[in-house]
């Protein structure tokens, strides 16, 4: 009997300790995990602070600063834009809105490594070259010294091949026809072509560029105007001096609002000559 108790005894002794063990390695590996994730967050040592673990990590890239990106390359080659519509007559806001769709808003590889903004290949280019995974692999793209000669380029790809001759005879202000024109002619493959620039143009209102060309003020101010691009150093006061127009002057003829200036931007300049 005394022999039976003992046994009992140790047994309960022992169901105790594994039962304890089992609770505080729980304990133990929940404290674990929530340790590592408050490291991830940046919580650790912070008072009551409560994390779930369903949380999922925030997306770095958000809309706003996406939309950011677009409004700085508006602003950066709007007067390009301008000025190759005046030229050349394709709509300003077509132009951009192609740029912003081709080039990710300038954050594409071709626009950061061969400054070629719109996505046009070599065919029967004679300059520098760039290799970039495309419909095929490793196809060649046409490469720029500088951003502007790819949106002068783009002007002169499209006022030169036959296809698109029939964009020309459309309203510069009818953005819509020169949209669904570009799909037909066979600039893009994609169906929806035409409303992604509908929409980037309404969304940003850059059919506004396309007024300001066509409207009489403009007209008559740069019938024939010079075009400065902005170097380091260069601002607003500067380049008027230099040119002997006024900064007002500069502003109102490249849609500038404020005294940022990018370098690399191209400026339309009136001079008094």
């Amino acid at each position: 009997m005394k022999r039976t108790l003992i046994v009992i005894l140790v047994c309960t002794i022992f169901v105790g300790c594994k039962s304890k063990h089992g609770v505080v390695t729980k304990k133990n590996k929940q404290r674990n995990y929530t340790e590592r994730v408050a490291k991830i967050e940046g919580t650790v040592g912070q008072p009551s602070v409560q994390i779930s673990s369903e949380s999922k990590p925030t997306v770095a890239i958000t809309k706003k600063s996406y939309t950011s990106t677009v409004e700085e390359y508006i602003a950066t080659y709007r007067g390009i834009a301008m000025e190759e519509m005046r030229r050349y007559g394709i709509p300003a806001s077509i132009t951009l809105a192609q740029g912003i769709l081709e080039s990710g808003s300038g954050r594409g590889r071709l626009s950061i490594e061969a400054n070629n903004h719109f996505g046009i290949k070599c065919h029967d280019w004679t300059g520098e070259k760039i290799y970039h995974d495309d419909d095929r692999k490793q196809e060649c793209f046409r490469k720029y010294d500088h951003p502007h000669r790819s949106f002068e380029d783009h002007s002169i790809f499209l006022s030169n091949r036959g296809r698109y001759s029939d964009l020309f005879k459309l309203k510069k202000s009818d953005y819509k026809g020169w949209a669904k024109g570009l799909r037909a002619a066979g600039y893009a493959t994609d169906r929806k072509y035409p409303e992604k620039l509908i929409g980037l143009i309404e969304r940003y209102q850059l059919n506004q560029f396309d007024s300001m060309v066509l409207g009489r003020d403009f007209q008559t101010v740069i019938v024939e105007p010079d075009r400065h691009t902005v170097e380091k150093g260069d601002t607003l006061y500067s380049i008027s001096r230099r040119y002997g127009v006024t900064v007002q002057d500069i502003q109102t003829l490249n849609a500038i609002n404020g005294t940022n200036l990018s370098i690399g931007q191209v400026l339309i300049i009136r001079t008094n000559k």
